[in-house]
């Protein structure tokens, strides 16, 4: 059986923690920030869990856990 390939634009979105669960980092942070606010753009930095619905298709995509 050959190895499972790695969506590799998954991979670079999505990092597992170490109990499982997918971190996501945030959207609208990357051009365009001089009309955003500093407040919006600060709460925009960190990461986030995505929805457990959403769990599975990212495992698919991750079939070794990138």
């Amino acid at each position: 059986m050959p190895k499972m390939k790695t969506n590799k634009a998954a991979a670079k979105r999505f990092r597992f923690t170490a109990t499982g669960k997918v971190r996501r980092s945030s959207a609208f942070k990357n051009h365009i920030l001089t009309k955003k606010s500093s407040k919006r753009k600060r709460q925009l930095r960190g990461t986030s869990l995505i929805h457990e619905r959403d769990v599975r298709e990212v495992r698919a995509l991750l079939p070794y856990g990138n």
